[in-house]
């Protein structure tokens, strides 16, 4: 019988009655004045030490809370069916696009358990696959992560970045492909990558000087066989003396071309745009001087792209909001002498751009739907690679073969993995892991729904055919809203036992994302952040009022950005909402920017320290607009204890205020906080552990929005 069915038809116990209240949390106010304005915290303790370090006292409150959520969670009736089919779905495996070197092909495979992706190579595409590492071996509990891999040019070594446990601290080692053989070269510092010169005898590579310094990134030159301290810095990050905006973006970036002769430099300069230096590596090599020429500095936009001898294949938003490609000589880069290729378009927003043999292949987006258009590097028109449908695709070339490879997904196409033959346009699949569903059983929709100011927000609805409208479906509405990133179909076999259970998913592309080019990111950031919001709540209405669902039916979830998103709305409209989950959020944005790399985000959000942009932050800020004594619907936050990225304190701190806060009954609504004491932003999680993860969001809103059983704790 199908999980749907047991949940809907069966009484299942629960193993115990659940705790009826949260433990209390003791209020210690801290009045900070910003701007004229008191501003009452009343639980800055559980921010840990005054850098944020987790104390003694804080750990201690966090176990009382972390069992409170496990005493809620694991008795709900029909946990036990719900991890077991969900562990059912999130075994079936899964592949990556092969990185191809002269005749090898590498490549990412998870299958069954496993608990980590393993690296394997083939000799020719249909060789037999051999293993190259299998970071399973290395952890008794799967907390071991490949982050990355990095074949040399012959495919004869094998530069990769591995860390432990979420913290997404890469330390960088090389393995001899033939012999298995782990080299001698380790650079520790989170290292996001390498590019190897042409005769693998070194790379350039960026990490950080100090890893407890988010804002220490810098690009240096590895000599292979030597040790670290011998490496070469080529650039730093800026230090706040020289340039005090820019000393807390990203910082610095490096790429080289194939063939050695050149080198890009970038430096970000806010969350979506950087300047752009080329470097004559010729020169640096002979003479020691890394002497950089501008390509494009002091944009608004985001400029990178592959290089085929002197010439730069460059996509660039600068002066063009939907994007572009330009031609760029590299032996005189300024702007007066590019080429436009691809001009921009209104009707689609350009992403990227990719090199094969005689090919460009242009990344696009059309409504938040993948499109590839090839073109000759003349710029001249060779017609659109055809997908297998409307979803998302993502396109792996190599500059010496028109053989690339498609990594493709949507709704109801379970992702896999297709051979493309770019100078035919032939498609024929791969590899794709067998899916224990059915996915024809579900029918996609996309509209397009009005926002507060009349703006078309895309979203796409997606449920079991047949389906009836009459407001009773539980549904999840998901969105991001941040940062130029977009949201695109994508397939999840583990909300097809939702869909069996007549449950409704939509995901909304809010502004703030990237699905209509920078002039829709630009419309959602600083003090236009509330449009994000705006959109969400549009989107939650429309719903509603298609009678797709209601409130009570309705639940929101997101995670990072996506977190801040479902705590504003949150408390902007708590009666819209049956459940809210904010996973790894940022909810205190007065404060935010104190913590870990948050700085980096203040070109997307603004800072408090600024009087104007602390106005708007003020308004929206998730943790300063709880109101006691409203009745907030059911919510649960999740946190990891070693995120490098967004501090647990937000998830810590607005789970004790709404607990305070709320009027709600908490044996029936309550705030709950889970803190992964294993785990960070949730890049790399052990399968084991993300089971455990999605079976406590799935009983959650299943609980809430009234899917189980008769049994489960009353609403």
């Amino acid at each position: 019988m199908r999980l749907a069915v047991a949940l809907l038809a069966l009484a299942l116990p629960a193993a115990a009655a659940p705790p009826a209240a949260p433990p209390p949390t003791e209020a210690r106010p801290v009045t900070d004045v910003l701007h004229g304005e008191s501003i009452v915290d009343p639980y800055r303790w559980l921010e840990g030490d005054e850098k944020g370090a987790l104390t003694p006292e804080v750990s201690a409150w966090t176990d009382a809370q972390l069992a409170y959520t496990r005493g809620v969670l694991d008795n709900l009736p029909g946990r036990k069916a719900v991890e077991a089919r969900l562990r059912e779905l999130m075994e079936v495996g899964s592949i990556s696009a092969p990185r191809m070197r002269g005749n090898r092909y590498f490549y990412s495979k998870r299958e069954g358990n496993e608990n980590q992706a393993r690296i394997f190579v083939r000799e020719g595409l249909s060789g037999a696959p051999k293993l190259l590492l299998d970071p399973n071996t290395l952890d008794a509990k799967g907390l071991v992560t490949i982050s990355w891999t990095s074949p040399d040019p012959a495919g004869k070594l094998l530069a990769f970045g591995m860390y432990r446990a979420g913290d997404e601290n890469s330390t960088l080692y090389v393995l001899d492909v033939d012999s298995g053989r782990w080299l001698a070269d380790e650079i520790p510092g989170k290292v996001g990558g390498v590019d190897w010169l042409p005769d693998s005898s070194g790379f350039f590579y960026r990490n950080l000087e100090d890893v407890k310094d988010p804002y220490s990134g810098q690009v240096m030159f590895h000599r292979l066989g030597s040790h670290p301290r011998q490496d070469v810095r080529l650039f730093r990050q800026y230090t706040k003396e020289e340039n005090a905006k820019l000393a807390t973006t990203y910082g610095p970036g490096f790429s080289a071309s194939e063939d050695g002769r050149w080198g890009l430099l970038s430096y970000a300069t806010g969350t979506s745009s950087n300047d752009l230096w080329a470097v004559d590596l010729d020169r640096y090599f002979r003479t020691g001087e890394f002497v950089k020429s501008d390509v494009i500095v002091g944009s608004e936009g985001s400029s990178r792209g592959p290089i085929l001898g002197d010439t730069l294949f460059l996509h660039t938003t600068d002066g063009a909001k939907n994007g572009r490609v330009v031609a760029v000589d590299l032996n005189a880069p300024a702007r007066a002498g590019w080429k436009t290729l691809v001009p921009e378009r209104k009707d689609v927003s350009i992403r990227g751009v990719s090199l094969a043999r005689g090919v460009l292949a242009v990344t696009l987006l059309k409504d938040a739907a993948t499109r590839i258009e090839l073109y000759a590097l003349d710029g001249k028109p060779l017609g659109e690679l055809p997908l297998p449908g409307i979803g998302s695709a993502y396109l792996s070339t190599s500059q010496d073969r028109t053989e690339a490879f498609l990594t493709y997904t949507s709704f109801n196409e379970p992702s896999g993995v297709w051979r493309v033959d770019l100078a035919t346009k032939k498609v024929e699949l791969w590899e794709r892991p067998k899916v224990p569903v059915d996915p024809s059983i579900v029918e996609v929709k996309q509209v397009f729904v009005p926002s507060k100011d009349g703006t078309k927000v895309p979203m796409f609805v997606v449920h079991k055919k047949g389906l009836k409208l009459d407001g009773s479906n539980p549904t999840l509405l998901y969105a991001y809203g941040g940062f130029n990133v977009s949201q695109t179909p994508s397939f999840s076999a583990t909300l097809f036992p939702w869909f069996e259970a007549g449950g409704v998913y939509a995901l909304a592309g809010l502004r703030g994302g990237g699905e209509y080019g920078d002039a829709w990111h630009e419309a959602g950031m600083l003090e236009r952040k509330q449009n994000v919001y705006d959109d969400f709540i549009a989107a939650a209405e429309w719903l509603i009022a298609q009678k797709y669902t209601k409130p009570e039916k309705l639940a929101v979830s997101g995670g990072s950005n996506g977190g801040l998103l479902t705590g504003a709305v949150l408390t902007q409209r708590p009666e819209l909402f049956g459940a809210v989950i904010s996973a790894v959020p940022l909810l205190d944005m007065l404060r935010y920017q104190s913590f870990l790399m948050a700085r980096y985000w203040i070109p997307e959000y603004g800072t408090a320290e600024n009087p104007e942009q602390f106005r708007f932050l003020r308004a929206y800020s998730p943790y300063h607009n709880v109101k006691k004594g409203t009745k907030y619907p059911a919510v649960l936050l999740t946190a990891g204890e070693n995120d490098s990225r967004v501090h647990p304190l937000h998830a810590r701190k607005m789970a004790a205020l709404l607990q305070a806060s709320t009027a709600s009954d908490p044996a029936q609504k309550p705030v709950l906080l889970w803190v992964d004491r294993e785990a960070g932003h949730g890049q790399g999680k052990p399968l084991a552990l993300r089971v455990r993860d999605v079976a406590d969001q799935r009983m959650f809103l299943m609980w809430q929005l009234g899917m189980l059983s008769k049994d489960a704790p009353k609403k």
